[in-house]
């Protein structure tokens, strides 16, 4: 798991960002050609946001395509700003926009690094399911972060340790807890459902799954709520792994 150094703070990333080790994350090397990770940062804490900027770059394979510490900051911003990874510092509701929670975030496509947090149990599980896919404690160093942003672009997750028991420990008691006839249902849906669900999942909004399919806005998010209420998900993005789960083949 990720080796902890010292505690998450400004002066941290400042210090580590010129002493860090070129080349050391050895995955990433056959990929430098590649288009640069479009990365965006949204924290609070001008100088700690400041600090990462220049870490990152300072990385080949990394771009910072947009930054914010503000409360006028808009989804439509996220989006124009074409990101693949997502970073915030902590996740407080009193610095955020109302429209700024992490199931948002999660239905929009979006690969979110968490930083700087606690490691409280509940506030990861809500996490993890809304879609996020790095979680990083106070203590984690530049270099963790460096690389939770590398992990979640390939689709892999980053958590410490003491809370990834956390996640085997949910998984054996929801197996114990389902009854043996819902493991075998599946949900039946239609071609079209199909086809919205694969949109989903790919991170596309109604109007954009809307002009794709020649359907109207109105008629998608009608589909979308009776699929919801058939897999019996809260979130599209619930929805799209409960399907998954159950046999289909749902591509991002």
């Amino acid at each position: 798991m990720l080796s902890v150094h010292c505690a998450l703070s400004p002066y941290h990333y400042l210090s580590s960002a010129s002493s860090l080790p070129r080349g050391v994350w050895t995955p990433m090397n056959d990929t430098i050609a590649h288009e640069p990770i479009r990365v965006f940062l949204l924290i609070e804490n001008r100088l700690l946001r400041e600090a990462l900027d220049r870490l990152f770059r300072k990385r080949s394979d990394l771009a910072v395509v947009g930054q914010s510490g503000q409360t006028d900051l808009t989804i439509q911003d996220l989006q124009d700003s074409k990101c693949d990874v997502l970073v915030v510092a902590s996740f407080q509701a009193h610095w955020l926009p109302a429209d700024f929670t992490l199931e948002y975030l999660g239905q929009l496509g979006l690969k979110v690094v968490l930083i700087g947090m606690d490691p409280d149990e509940k506030q990861f599980m809500a996490a993890v399911r809304a879609g996020v896919t790095g979680y990083l404690l106070k203590d984690a160093s530049a270099s963790d972060v460096v690389n939770a942003v590398r992990a979640v672009f390939r689709d892999e997750a980053v958590c410490p340790s003491q809370l990834c028991s956390t996640l085997f420990r949910f998984v054996a008691q929801t197996a114990e807890e389902m009854p043996s006839e819902n493991l075998a249902s599946r949900p039946e849906l239609t071609l079209r459902q199909q086809q919205l669900v694969a949109l989903v999942a790919k991170g596309l909004t109604n109007k954009e799954i809307a002009s794709q399919l020649n359907l109207s806005e109105y008629t998608v998010r009608n589909h979308i709520h009776r699929i919801l209420k058939q897999v019996d998900a809260e979130s599209r993005s619930e929805a799209v792994q409960v399907i998954r789960a159950s046999g289909y083949s749902i591509n991002p």
